[in-house]
């Protein structure tokens, strides 16, 4: 899970397992495969860079 903030500052964890896409129209949007969009603050990149952050630490702790 990675950690967002929605504009209203308020912090959550999403899933980045069920994100579909991110988009800046001007404030970033993120819609889910299950249907569900989130505004927040970080830009698209932030929001990538999170999730290789993530992904990389997963493979660290489960090597295969």
């Amino acid at each position: 899970m990675i950690e967002l903030t929605r504009i209203n500052d308020q912090v959550f964890y999403l899933n980045c397992e069920v994100i579909e896409n991110v988009e800046e129209v001007p404030h970033t949007v993120i819609k889910t495969i299950h249907g569900n969009t989130y505004v927040v603050k970080e830009s698209a990149e932030e929001i990538a860079q999170k999730i290789i952050e993530y992904k990389r630490k997963i493979h660290m702790q489960y090597p295969s």
